[in-house]
């Protein structure tokens, strides 16, 4: 009995056989393997379906004599296709008379259209190369060129270019605006460069960005050209511009509207504050500057100043006090607007959000090798933002400035 089970029914480990080696599959290979059976097959039947429309506009088969021939073949040229098999090559037939047309190339001129559209889409939401090519991968199981982005990225350029040159139709009652640095290597040495923006607050109560451009250095020049470009392409109504103490800025605004009056950031005015105050009395300070911002007028403010800077001379913060005097008056023009509007234009505050999301998305790129390629990925960046929930969900209520229906009977004449 004990014969009969070693040689019919005994088990495999008491003949001396290994399990692990009698199962083991590679699976990678086989899985390689099927893709290229796979592949091949696809590409077989797809040439053969080009061989067969190249005959139907001949009229015969090739090399077959018949007296109702059209055309005869010429060769054929190569071309590569994606397919979810993977990537096939077609060998296009060329005819000696009749252009060769064929679904399979008109369907493969579909796809690319629609792969090159999403790629630009992708770019002007603001997601990375690396991460366009890695989409790319997992969605079409092939990885973009270089080449290819860059090729989409000029389109992207031209679109870009369109959108910060529109005409700026309507008034624009409150107008923010700011810079940010970022940086720029060229020839091993790395500088910044500022990227001006603008945003505007419409008749209808809708933030707009207005403008974008690469400022060089953000100072009298740069200001003064950024917002002339702003006036030419027909921004008027403009009441009040919010923003910080930028060099040069504060002049540009006087000369360019006249009309308006500016509003010192209050956020920014605090900041300049506590760079002359102590860690340790920054709380404090902080509830005495608050407190300046919340009275019910302006009179009342310019008299809570005053008793706050004399607080700070007797803390000893003689510079912070200093602050106070000369500059809180800079911060009060909001007072002159109506008070449901006053929490959203005394800081810039909205221009912060967004140059946030800026500097999240330049971070990834690092420094730009240009001042171009900069301002193209903001201007994608904030062109992205508008169309989305910031610029479809009303600001204020703009009735308060213009009186109710104030829209209506623009519209209407």
């Amino acid at each position: 009995m004990a014969d009969k089970r070693d040689k019919g029914g005994g088990k495999p480990e008491e003949a001396g056989m290994d399990v692990g080696k009698v199962i083991r599959i590679d699976e990678a290979r086989i899985k390689s393997h099927l893709g290229e059976i796979v592949r091949d097959t696809v590409e077989e039947t797809l040439n053969g379906l080009l061989d067969a429309e190249a005959d139907d506009l001949c009229g015969a088969k090739r090399y077959e004599h018949d007296e109702n021939r059209k055309d005869t073949r010429a060769g054929h040229y190569t071309r590569k296709l994606e397919t979810k098999a993977g990537e096939v090559t077609l060998k296009i037939p060329k005819l000696r008379t009749i252009p060769f047309e064929t679904a399979i190339i008109e369907r493969y001129k579909r796809r690319e259209s629609s792969v090159e559209e999403a790629l630009i889409e992708m770019y002007l939401a603001g997601v990375s190369v690396r991460r366009v090519e890695d989409i790319t991968q997992a969605l079409w199981g092939t990885r973009v060129s270089p080449s290819t982005v860059s090729r989409l990225n000029q389109k992207v350029y031209e679109r870009i270019e369109e959108w910060r040159n529109r005409p700026i139709e309507g008034e624009y009652a409150y107008l923010y605006l700011d810079g940010l640095y970022l940086k720029r290597s060229w020839g091993g040495e790395v500088a910044n460069v500022s990227v001006l923006v603008a945003i505007g607050v419409n008749r209808e109560g809708f933030r707009e960005i207005l403008g974008v451009t690469e400022g060089g250095k953000e100072n009298r020049a740069s200001w003064g050209e950024f917002l002339r470009h702003l006036l030419k392409r027909g921004l008027k109504g403009v009441k009040l511009v919010i923003s910080d103490k930028c060099f040069g800025l504060i002049e540009s605004i006087t000369e360019t509207f006249p009309d308006a009056k500016w509003q010192r950031c209050v956020v920014h005015f605090y900041r300049n504050v506590f760079t002359m105050v102590p860690r340790g009395k920054m709380r404090e300070v902080a509830a005495m500057l608050k407190a300046i911002h919340a009275q019910e007028d302006r009179l009342e403010a310019e008299k809570k100043a005053a008793a706050v800077a004399q607080k700070l001379m007797e803390m000893k913060l003689s510079s912070a006090a200093q602050i106070v005097r000369e500059g809180s008056s800079e911060t009060f023009s909001y007072y002159d607007f109506p008070s449901e509007h006053r929490r959203k234009i005394r800081t810039n505050n909205p221009m912060e959000r967004i140059m946030r999301e800026i500097r999240r998305r330049t971070r990834v790129v690092g420094s730009f090798p240009d001042g171009k390629s900069a301002l193209m990925l903001v201007a994608a960046r904030l062109r992205h933002v508008a169309s989305c929930k910031w610029g479809t969900v009303r600001y204020m209520d703009m009735d308060r400035i213009y009186g109710p229906g104030s829209v209506e009977r623009q519209e209407a004449g």
